[in-house]
């Protein structure tokens, strides 16, 4: 292959993978001296001369004359005689320079060269990209299915980049077909080997609140701030935030008239359910705010055990704990308070831990994942309903009632 056929090939990267100049020289000099070292086991005496612009490569072996028979580095030292066949009036001590043409290198250190340019191209390339999308980590992003695999989609975007958006960072509603575009947060950015792994989430709070800054103004604008955001993908949101400008309601704003700058974030999220409170400093205010649809009476705080007992009607009690005690269990992520929640006017109620000697640790947890974390608060619900809500047996809730309602019997 001529040497001017091996620049040509290496122009076609250039084109397609948009490398400049500098960068595409450096590569092919570093494979070149690559490939010199292999032949030569050393590169240090060579220059190496690329102008990919033109196509020119020109590579020239510097060695020492020295008198014959005295060679004892074939590479760095070349015998009078053989000096004198280049140039007839080389004198011992002279340096002499000589071009080194690719075919001397071998067929196959050739095809070896070819290969490693390619490599080294394509790593380039794939660094390119790391950093491209390392940048946008926490961002929203648009990309295309392209392949649906039973763990994960595979999509691509208009630059043909690969995005892979995992089964479990996907909303449990989600269902997308093979060229639909897909919208989600770049969740992370890793090399594995030397190919970027880009992975898209959906069910990430920062999702949410990046939808916030990208649907209402004031958000993006910096008017109204995203204080936090907890979620359980696909069934319940929790947003707090806050303005600067007190003329500014911040939950008015980011909800809209009737709805309507919300209704797009839901819609995107597969219809998830958001709450969107004000955000303050006064932590019984937030709780009580947190808890909403519920309206509570009263909150004792044990700060240093980060408690909260919170007081409430008996008919507020449900929407306080909510469906699947998914109202309760955001209040407290948003909080940063376990919340236990009490029946104003009711008789003496008994914690679900005093149970502790007959009934395990990990169904009294499952029932507190659910809010229910009293012997009356259970009693009050139908059997059927809390195998529902919970990952426990028929058998095993029925146990829990009967040694439940003995306590009360007694």
């Amino acid at each position: 292959m001529e040497n001017i056929a091996l620049i040509e090939s290496f122009s076609e990267f250039k084109d397609d993978k948009f490398i400049d100049r500098v960068t595409l020289m450096s590569i092919l000099e570093d494979v070149f001296r690559n490939a010199l070292k292999k032949k030569f086991g050393s590169d240090d005496n060579f220059d190496i001369i690329i102008n990919p612009d033109k196509g020119d490569l020109e590579i020239w072996r510097n060695r020492i004359v020295v008198g014959d028979g005295e060679v004892e580095d074939d590479n760095q030292e070349i015998s009078l005689t053989a000096a004198r066949k280049i140039e007839p009036d080389f004198e011992v001590g002279e340096d002499v320079s000589e071009e080194v043409k690719l075919i001397d290198l071998g067929r196959r250190s050739i095809l070896a060269l070819r290969q490693n340019l390619i490599s080294k191209i394509h790593e380039h390339d794939n660094t390119n990209i790391y950093k491209q999308f390392k940048e946008l980590e926490g961002e929203i992003y648009t990309a295309e299915v392209h392949h649906i695999r039973h763990r994960a989609i595979i999509m691509l975007d208009d630059e043909g980049n690969e995005i892979i958006l995992p089964k479990d960072r996907q909303i449990p509603s989600d269902f997308f077909r093979k060229g639909e575009n897909v919208r989600g947060v770049i969740e992370s950015v890793e090399l594995k080997g030397n190919k970027p792994s880009i992975i898209m989430s959906r069910t990430s709070p920062l999702f949410l609140e990046k939808l916030f800054e990208s649907e209402i103004p004031e958000v993006f604008d910096g008017l109204i701030s995203v204080k936090k955001v907890v979620r359980i993908p696909g069934e319940k949101a929790k947003v707090a935030v806050d303005s600067y400008d007190d003329r500014i309601d911040p939950v008015g704003a980011c909800v809209g008239m009737k709805g309507s700058r919300i209704h797009g974030i839901v819609r995107e999220l597969g219809n998830e359910n958001i709450d969107v409170i004000n955000y303050t400093n006064n932590i019984q205010l937030y709780i009580t705010r947190a808890l909403s649809p519920a309206k509570v009476t009263s909150i004792k705080m044990n700060e240093e055990d980060g408690r909260a007992e919170v007081m409430l009607r008996p008919e507020e009690v449900s929407k306080a704990i909510g469906r699947g005690g998914f109202n309760i269990r955001l209040a407290g992520q948003l909080t940063g308070y376990e919340i236990d929640v009490f029946r104003e006017g009711v008789e003496e109620d008994v914690e679900l831990t005093e149970f502790s000697d007959e009934i395990d640790s990990w169904i009294i947890e499952e029932f507190s994942k659910i809010g229910l974390d009293t012997a009356k608060s259970i009693l009050e619900q139908d059997s059927a309903d809390l195998v529902k809500r919970t990952d426990l047996e028929e058998e095993t809730v029925n146990e829990v009632m009967r040694i439940l309602k003995s306590e009360f019997e007694d």
